[in-house]
């Protein structure tokens, strides 16, 4: 009989919970199979280094099934064991050391160290049946006179009511021929307690709950025993509440009477349920969905989903809650759907209907994202731009551009002017004069090349700017000075601009030169003209900036590669008859060369 209530009684206390693990099977010291309960989750001890720690058997947890006078009239006997990182069975506990006491159901440990933390089994077991179970002990350091932790009781109490403040656990302590003292502090200072908060004995009572008294409470127990000074803390942390008073019916604030819950077609709709739970000690509140009078649960439509209320406020006990019912893919047939926000507690229940209006369907995402995308092609298109302009333009022109060899008849491509010295004079014949001929397929005039002996200058001149598309003008200090050939030639192709002929004028900086030494002729087409600055080496190459600059002055040419053009007799001058007829054509001219003159 005695086996067969043993094994009830551990079925219950199973069903009752409080344990973490399930039944498993062991053999502790004998051939008695022992039900193991695990470790008991509610049970964990938590203590302060070099405080008295005491440890309570779960087994005697509900006294309408067992007690411990039970448990001594039915031949089981009470042990306890200690398992530890250490050992990998549990040890009997020496009740031989001055620190260990077993009083009924109760372990102490007076006091406890970091030693002692780990895990405690109680045992109950007789010839025919064991059960046993674990309870954890951890021993922490205690930061200054009271510790923040997680307290040992949470108590709420009204505001402007009376309530008195018990040190826990302060009853099951026996102090056989010895006395004890309480020390009290809130917020971890001590205080007097004076007014509306008084010391009777080794309580603490409020006659009148403010707000100024909640907190964390720590009562500190000192008491001797065996010539030693042993004592324990306890920490209450004290919520102020609202008076149980008035109605306590939820309150919905939201849908309101006068709210349109506008929804969009297509969509998921988000409906908030919002109300006020006036505070009720221990008591769930619920809050809750309907549609068309079924709850989620029951209407079982996976298009429908409503997590649970989230804590909006929290007001002296008081709450707001929110319940959010979500709809997917928000049909018209949803329209003609009851939706009611519903909350219900002991002291009534209450409901609003929620009024919805649809709204047209606006592709703000794929809008959103078309505007983007453009916005990114645009920036794109802009870097692109601003980095290879040159290249597009000079791209855009093979493309699309004439070659004006067939609309008009003009003899030479570019007219080069440029001033009569040896560094200018190199640059032109050998790099200029070059690389339009050769590379870019060009056909150059270079007066003091291309004209013949005997002729009269101006006329020359004139005639060699008047048969060109270009005139490219080299500028230097050196250029531009009156009385020389090179101003003669500039004023040749400015005149042809302005009386609306098809020359064009363009620049080429060889060398910086200041503005205010330039000739007004020059200083005022410049503001008209294109200037292409040549810096040297860094210019050399043809993919340079400076030759893609000028091609995109010159002429178009469809086919770059150049087939060696036949040129006048005339250029196999020598070089001292090349030298010589620019010295003669220098010395004719007039200085200054006046504008009516050409």
């Amino acid at each position: 009989m005695m086996p067969l209530v043993f094994t009830l009684l551990c079925l219950c206390v199973l069903k009752m919970g409080g344990f973490s693990s399930s039944v498993t099977q062991a053999t502790v010291q004998s051939d008695i199979q022992c039900h193991d309960w695990g470790v008991w989750s509610k049970g964990s001890v938590r203590v302060y280094d070099g405080e008295v720690a005491y440890l309570y058997c779960p087994l005697f947890s509900y006294p309408t099934l067992y007690s411990y006078s039970q448990t001594q009239n039915s031949s089981l006997s009470l042990l306890w064991y200690r398992h530890t990182h250490t050992h990998e069975l549990e040890q009997p506990i020496n009740f031989k050391l001055h620190t260990l006491h077993k009083d009924r159901e109760y372990l102490w440990i007076q006091p406890a160290s970091a030693q002692d933390a780990g895990l405690y089994i109680c045992m109950l077991r007789n010839i025919s049946s064991c059960v046993k179970i674990g309870v954890e002990l951890k021993v922490v350091q205690k930061e200054g006179e009271c510790d923040r932790a997680q307290p040992h009781l949470n108590l709420t109490i009204p505001l402007q009511s009376e309530r008195t403040l018990t040190c826990p656990d302060l009853n099951t302590l026996t102090l056989p021929n010895s006395t004890h003292s309480v020390s009290w502090y809130h917020s971890c200072r001590f205080n007097l307690f004076r007014g509306d908060r008084e010391l009777k004995g080794d309580d603490l009572v409020i006659y009148r709950m403010m707000v100024p008294y909640t907190g964390l409470y720590t009562c500190v127990v000192s008491y001797q025993m065996n010539g030693r000074m042993l004592q324990f803390t306890r920490n209450i942390n004290v919520i102020t509440v609202v008076p149980d008073a008035g109605s306590k019916v939820p309150i919905i604030l939201n849908p309101a009477s006068d709210q349109i819950y506008t929804v969009t077609l297509g969509d998921t709709a988000k409906l908030s349920c919002r109300v006020h739970l006036p505070h009720l000690y221990e008591e769930k509140q619920h809050i809750w969905w309907t549609i068309d009078n079924k709850t989620v649960e029951q209407l079982a439509d996976p298009r429908f989903s409503s997590p649970e209320a989230t804590l909006v406020s929290y007001d002296y006990g008081d709450e707001v809650k929110e319940r959010v019912l979500n709809v997917m893919d928000f049909s018209a047939d949803d329209l003609q759907r009851e939706f009611n926000c519903s909350a219900r507690n002991s002291r009534g229940f209450n409901t609003i209907r929620a009024v919805l209006k649809s709204e047209p369907y606006v592709p703000t995402l794929e809008l959103g994202c078309g505007l983007g995308v453009t916005l990114a092609l645009m920036l794109m298109m802009f870097v692109i731009y601003h980095v290879f302009w040159l290249e597009l333009l000079l791209l855009y022109r093979s493309w699309f551009g004439s070659d004006e060899r067939y609309t008009d008849d003009k003899q030479y491509d570019v007219y080069i002017s440029y001033a009569r010295n040896s560094e200018e004079e190199e640059f032109v014949l050998s790099t200029l004069r070059r690389v339009l001929e050769t590379e870019f397929g060009y056909s150059v005039c270079i007066f003091d090349r291309d004209s013949l002996p005997g002729g009269t200058i101006t006329d020359d001149t004139l005639r060699f700017v008047g048969q060109s598309r270009r005139l490219v003008v080299v500028v230097s200090p050196c250029s531009a000075v009156r009385g020389t050939q090179a101003l003669l030639e500039l004023q040749a192709g400015l005149t042809s601009m302005l009386h609306g002929g098809s020359l064009r004028v363009v620049l080429i900086q060889f060398k910086p030169v200041q503005r205010k030494s330039w000739v007004k002729e020059l200083r005022r087409a410049r503001l008209a003209l294109t200037l292409i600055r040549w810096k040297g080496e860094k210019s050399t190459p043809l993919s340079s900036r400076f030759w893609k600059q000028l091609q995109l002055e010159l002429p178009m040419r469809r086919n770059t590669q150049h087939t060696q053009t036949q040129l006048p007799d005339i250029t196999q001058h020598t070089p001292d008859t090349h030298t010589q007829n620019t010295r003669q054509a220098e010395e004719k001219l007039i200085d200054p060369y006046s504008t009516s003159a050409l």
